[in-house]
């Protein structure tokens, strides 16, 4: 079986590596449906708190913020 005969350098790895992790997808929004606002898919609504049809944050000004 073949084996490398030296070890690759740090800087070869990342540059292989940086099309994989720098192709990252911004994260997919829906609209609320109580308030019509666009959230991150299966997340509470940070304006108003609801998730599923049903309140479960208080929504304050530090989500807002």
């Amino acid at each position: 079986m073949a084996v490398p005969k030296r070890r690759h350098s740090k800087s070869r790895s990342r540059k292989r590596r940086s099309r994989y992790y720098n192709s990252l997808k911004a994260p997919q929004l829906m609209e609320c449906n109580n308030c019509g606002n666009p959230k991150v898919m299966h997340r509470a609504c940070k304006f108003c708190g609801h998730y599923r049809g049903r309140q479960v944050v208080e929504p304050t000004e530090e989500l807002l913020g």
